[in-house]
Formats: structure tokens, sequence, C-alpha cells
């Protein structure tokens, strides 16, 4: 639900707009779990996770996922950079070998996600379901009104499931 199918067209989304307050929402958090993550390393003695962390630096004047990823996610993960760390882990590349029934929805509205972003029919394997919906936000997928909300994704994904069982 809601895939950030190109990794670097999500970090260049969110840096836009109203979407922004999320940017530095995620921002604050990631580095925050940085600190505790090095304050738990220093208590366990865990040392050569520790150094792996101070290596990066000081992470001050990180503002973007491309600042983030290039700074923090890309060294960590023996990527070269957050471009390298992008291509190798969007799921729009690997779409096409998927061998496991799937179901993938996603909303043309959603904040993180530009719409030419999302993936092609020829793109999908055959045994890949894409639901493509005007609304929906990112996860949100809310009908309805707010005294009597409905939730699509609560029917809709149990509903796909139970059309996978075999029929005994």
């Amino acid at each position: 639900m809601s895939v950030p199918y190109r990794l670097d067209q999500c970090a260049d989304r969110i840096a836009l707009g109203f979407s922004r307050i999320y940017q530095r929402h995620f921002m604050r958090e990631m580095l925050g779990y940085l600190q505790l993550k090095q304050a738990r390393f220093q208590q366990e003695g865990r040392l050569d996770a520790l150094a792996s962390l101070r290596a990066l630096g000081t992470l001050e004047g990180i503002r973007d996922f491309w600042q983030f990823d290039g700074r923090v996610t890309a060294p960590l993960h023996g990527f070269e950079s957050a471009q390298d760390y992008y291509r190798q882990a969007s799921s729009r590349y690997y779409l096409g070998g998927i061998t496991t029934p799937t179901l993938l929805i996603q909303a043309e509205d959603d904040p993180f996600v530009f719409r030419h972003s999302l993936p092609e029919a020829s793109e999908l394997s055959p045994c890949t379901t894409f639901e493509r919906h005007a609304c929906g936000g990112h996860v949100g997928f809310v009908e309805g009104s707010l005294r009597a909300p409905g939730y699509y994704l609560e029917r809709r994904i149990p509903q796909w499931l139970m059309a996978q069982a075999p029929v005994a």
C-alpha cells in the first residue's frame, strides 16, 4: 500500500509543499534515533557498531532525505551514494520479477509519491494486481464521513487474500 516505487523521486516529492512538514518530522525522528542508538551501543559496549556511527561525523545540517541517505544510509549499508542506494533499493525496477501473487494499491494523490513515479502495466509481472485510485492519500483510503468513516483497505486486503486461497 502506498509504495515509494522510486526512492529518488519520493525524496524529491516529500521536499515539496505541505509534505515538507512530514519531512521535518521524519528527519527529527531519524536523527534522534541515531543518537539513541549511539548511546545504546556505548552502554552495551558494542564498540564496532559505535565506531560505525561515529565515523559518519557530525550529522548537523541534515534537512532532507537526500542528505540523510547520502550521509547516513549509504555509508552504513555499503552504497556509494544516496543515488546508488535509491537505484538499488527502489522497487519499481524489480516489479516485473515478482513471482508471488501481489496486490499493490496506490493513490494518485499520495503526498509522498509523484504520479509519474507509479509503474506502468508493462512493468508489472503477470501475478501482480495494481489498483490505482484517484484519492486515498498515503495509506489513507478513508471513505464516508467523519461520523461514519469507511476504511477501504480493511475491506479490500482480506477480500483479495481470500480470492488467492486455494479452493478446497
